[in-house]
């Protein structure tokens, strides 16, 4: 297929997964077994990388792989449910924390999923590639059958207030607003993640070898930051920390726009490295604070809002470098992390939605 209809078919195979994942995560609070969600979606999963193997009329992938691609979808938020309710069970005093290190194995993937890729590539092609794949979701499956216990939901007592919750979180600012902030702020990684590596080798003229380092440095130092970030989640608020990752994301692309020498992102991959771990490892629980109760919805409005932020990301990185080349880049990127500050900065903070709705319809 041509890149134009690669770029159909990513964007709508995606796009399928944050549908999908709303129409789940309004039911998956009222009582559904969320082990039984997560196996199905990890078997839709290894059935839709199989399909690139038994399907090669491009439209026919596409229905299919949309399709069960979609409904894999739902794993990762109902995972991070299912932790979440695991860690209100527990008492524990230390959520933000757990979710933080839970959501730092994600970056962990990050780093050795490529590796993988590329070693069963080289061995046994794409064939291999797309059969391996689709083994892992049926292990991960296997585990979850075999080690996760079955964990359902408390059903709400007024059942007539569910419908009218879920219209009301959609159409409240303190969900509405954060949202699209998040979606500003993953678009603005994938845009960095992009534009960062082609600005290394047109415009400072760098070697492909630096760009490796500071990919390396970047996602070396997320991890553990990440997880301290987390310990701190009783001294600073989520909502904080958000604010302090706009800024931060702020004067690392002022530094990129003035840069003149590729060591300089190298020492700049500091402030990458907290602005991604902030936003990744905090963003989950920033939903989850203003959700308490609905641990489904708020794992879902997270998942959905980077799944839309790298598509937007993606499509557009590579269109303002080439309209307006790549320092320039680092402009539009500076100028929509302000965008995100200033609407967080307009949203009350630690307001819990839960609650509020619960004493509305008292």
């Amino acid at each position: 297929m041509s890149a134009g209809s690669f770029g159909i078919f990513m964007a709508v195979s995606s796009l399928s997964g944050v549908f999908i994942n709303s129409f789940i995560a309004k039911r998956s609070d009222n009582g559904i077994n969320r082990k039984l969600i997560i196996v199905i979606a990890m078997l839709s999963s290894a059935i839709g990388y199989v399909s690139y193997l038994l399907f090669h009329h491009y439209f026919i992938l596409l229905i299919v792989v949309t399709l069960f691609n979609g409904l894999g979808a739902a794993a990762m938020p109902q995972i991070f449910a299912f932790a979440q309710e695991s860690a209100n069970a527990s008492k524990s005093d230390d959520k933000t924390f757990a979710l933080s290190t839970l959501r730092s194995l994600v970056s962990l993937g990050f780093l050795i999923g490529p590796l993988g890729g590329t070693l069963i590539l080289g061995i046994a092609g794409y064939n291999g590639l797309f059969v391996g794949t689709s083994a892992i979701f049926l292990i991960i499956a296997a585990l979850v059958v075999f080690f996760l216990r079955n964990q359902t939901t408390t059903i709400p007592n007024k059942k007539k207030n569910k419908s009218q919750t879920s219209v009301s979180i959609i159409n409240n600012r303190q969900i509405r607003y954060p949202f699209f902030a998040f979606i500003l702020l993953f678009a603005v990684n994938a845009i960095n993640a992009i534009n960062t590596p082609l600005f290394i080798v047109n415009e400072l003229h760098g070697s492909h070898a630096i760009v490796g380092i500071v990919v390396s440095v970047c996602a070396g130092l997320e991890i553990p930051i990440m997880i301290a970030l987390g310990s701190l989640s009783r001294k600073i608020t989520n909502h904080s920390l958000m604010m302090i990752s706009c800024f931060i994301a702020g004067l690392y692309f002022i530094i990129l726009t003035a840069s003149t020498a590729s060591w300089v992102l190298i020492a700049a991959q500091l402030l990458q490295a907290v602005f991604v771990a902030i936003v990744m490892g905090n963003g989950l629980s920033y939903f989850t604070d203003l959700l308490p109760n609905s641990p489904g919805m708020s794992a879902t409005i997270y998942s959905n809002g980077s799944t839309i932020g790298r598509l937007v990301g993606n499509l557009g990185g590579g269109l303002f470098a080439t309209l307006i080349g790549y320092r320039f880049v680092n402009i539009v990127c500076l100028l929509l992390v302000l965008l995100s500050f200033f609407i967080l900065w307009r949203v009350k903070a630690d307001r819990r939605i839960d609650n509020t709705l619960e004493n509305a319809h008292n």
